[in-house]
Formats: structure tokens, C-alpha cells, sequence
């Protein structure tokens, strides 16, 4: 389908626009940034992972559970969804089951790993990798088993910090040699080093901007200017939530007001309407 999310992302990123992708990691993040108007949104799983079961993002959530979420927020919003799906979850079968899933659930552009199960956040220490071969299969398979050519593989390494730069500029221009669509090298610490990878490749480049991680937030303008093209920030949402609840309970706990800490409450009509209790009453309506 010439207009599906995927085809409008696939062409976003061929005509070279510049795409920022906020995280979301619930319906209700989903929908707040689908109402923005961003070219793109990425269901994050460190947030996925944490809302859903308040646990790290360590390989503990299943294929199932994330393609549940996955369905579901591609369901939920007309934003192109850009969706973490960590390892592939298995050996070959299981890529091949999670790239189909993932693009018939709706998903407008998959994001698979070189890490070994089970995997570890990005911006954490103690990741492990999978030998470069095993790597290049997932990215054949997801190349095979996909529907169409919009559908997008985003080939991510975690190689900088597990083995370092040259391992990591390594295994780049071998997913770029193997047909990715989309380079995601993982963990850059310095902007010179952002630099030189955005120098290096004539592929589409991914920069994962984690407030407090391992690499350095630059502006979707600055990131364009050393080579990237997609910048997706995972965890904006889901730390901006955590820290306004922090304050709203304490307001509640200490002054028995939600309101006491100075937080500003979304406005409740305008939640509902968010969540389409408007189109809820004019259907009923129609039939009463």
C-alpha cells in the first residue's frame, strides 16, 4: 500500500529527510506523540520492559510481550512506528517469526541486534555479543522474510562497548555489505567519534540520544550535521514520567494535595478527549 506508515517512512528516509523519533513505551505515550506530528515514533524497549513488567531491560521480556505492545501501539496511532525487537528473540525460526510478526502487526521499521541472549541496555556495561556470521544471518533473514522492501531493517551493533571502536566499525560495514537498510552504531562516547562514523558510511545512520547515557544528546540539527539521519531519544518519556510522579505522590504523601510540589497535571477533559472519548460518544450516539 503506496500511503501505509511503512512506505511513508521508507520514503522519508530515501528522499534523505531528517527523522526524530521520540520513545514511547504505553498507549498513553503512543498516543501523546502521535498527536505531534513527528515523522516517526520508536517503541522503546528499556520502556516497554519497565512499564509493563518494572524490571530492567535485560532480555527478560518475551517475543510475545513486545510484539503484544508492538501490535498494539501500531494499532493505537497513523505515526510510522519504529519498533525495538533486541535479538530476534532466537535462532533463525525465531528472527524469521519476529521480523513476519513485527511488520504484520504493523510496524513500520524493525531494529535487530548483535548482542547474545540475553541482551543488555545499550548504555549499560556487561554486554555480550553473537560472532559477526550469526549477525550477518539475522539480517539475510530479515532481508528474505520480510514483505516488502519499505519494511525497514535497522542493523544495530553493540560492539563498542563489548570490543571497542575498531569492532565496531567493523561489524557496521559488514551489515551495510550484508543490505541493511538503516546503521545503528550503539554507544559512541565522544562527538568526534559520532564524527567519524557519520564519515564513514553512505548509509542512513541511527543515533540513540539517552539523557544521562553513554553517549552525548546533540540536537536533530546538530546530528544532521556530522551524518546522521535518524535520531531516535527512547528515553525522554519514560524519565520525564518517572520524575513527575515522583513529585506529584510526594505533594500527595506529604501535603495531601497532588498538586503540591508545583507539578502541572494534564488537563483531565483534555485526557479524555487524548484517549477518543469523542468519537466513543458520537458512535453511541448514532445508535441510541
Amino acid at each position: 500500500m503506496a500511503n501505509s506508515p511503512k512506505s511513508i517512512l521508507a520514503q522519508r528516509v530515501r528522499d534523505g529527510e531528517f527523522i526524530t523519533a521520540p520513545g514511547v513505551f504505553d498507549m498513553i505515550s503512543a498516543r501523546v506523540a502521535d498527536s505531534m506530528g513527528f515523522p516517526a515514533v520508536y517503541m522503546t524497549g528499556s520502556g516497554v520492559v519497565a512499564s509493563g513488567l518494572g524490571l530492567p531491560d535485560a532480555g527478560i521480556a518475551t517475543y510475545t510481550e513486545m510484539l503484544s505492545h508492538a501490535a498494539r501501539i501500531a494499532g493505537g496511532i497513523s505515526t510510522p512506528l519504529i519498533a525495538d525487537a533486541d535479538t530476534g528473540y532466537g535462532g533463525a525460526v525465531n528472527v524469521r517469526h519476529t521480523v513476519r510478526g513485527y511488520e504484520r502487526a504493523g510496524v513500520s521499521a524493525i531494529q535487530i541486534e548483535d548482542q547474545a541472549f540475553p541482551k543488555k541496555c545499550g548504555h549499560v556495561d556487561g554486554q555480550k555479543l553473537v560472532p559477526l556470521e550469526e549477525m550477518l544471518t539475522r539480517i539475510k533473514i530479515a532481508q528474505d522474510c520480510r514483505d516488502s522492501d519499505d519494511f525497514l531493517i535497522i542493523a544495530r551493533t553493540d560492539a563498542r562497548k563489548a570490543a571497542g571502536r575498531d569492532e565496531a566499525m567493523r561489524r557496521c560495514e559488514a551489515f551495510a555489505e550484508a543490505g541493511a537498510d538503516i546503521l545503528f552504531y550503539e554507544a559512541p562516547a565522544t562527538v568526534e567519534e559520532m564524527r567519524d562514523i557519520g564519515r564513514s558510511f553512505d548509509l542512513p545512520l541511527m543515533a540513540n540520544m539517552v539523557e544521562g547515557g553513554a553517549t552525548p544528546v546533540l540536537t536533530p540539527a546538530e546530528l544532521a550535521g556530522i551524518g546522521y539521519q535518524l535520531a531516535i531519544f527512547p528515553a525522554s518519556g519514560f524519565l520525564a514520567v518517572t520524575e513527575a510522579l515522583t513529585s506529584v505522590y510526594q505533594g500527595l504523601r506529604d501535603h495531601g494535595a497532588s498538586t503540591a510540589s508545583g507539578t502541572t497535571l494534564y488537563d483531565f477533559k483534555d485526557f479524555v478527549k487524548l484517549m477518543g472519548f469523542d468519537e466513543i460518544m458520537e458512535f453511541e450516539s448514532r445508535y441510541e
